[in-house]
């Protein structure tokens, strides 16, 4: 696997991660299908899990989109 191909899976991890979670945070998407398949129980401890994984995501997404315009200029 070359750079190029690792950057370019990085970026597509870090995009979609933020739309799922971004998703999940300020939509009623998770709490829907929580609800529908029994597991609504869960929904006080969402916050506390979606919020980090949006900063992660968001913040992989910046890294990524860093490490490829470094790439470039370096090329």
């Amino acid at each position: 696997m070359n750079a190029d191909t690792s950057e370019r899976r990085l970026l597509i991890t870090g995009i979609v991660g933020t739309i799922i979670a971004a998703l999940c945070c300020f939509t009623p998407v998770l709490a829907v299908l929580l609800g529908v398949v029994g597991l609504s129980a869960l929904l006080g401890w969402l916050d506390i899990v979606l919020f980090p994984a949006l900063a992660f995501f968001i913040g992989l997404t910046i890294y990524a989109v860093w490490r490829r315009q470094r790439n470039t200029r370096n090329s």
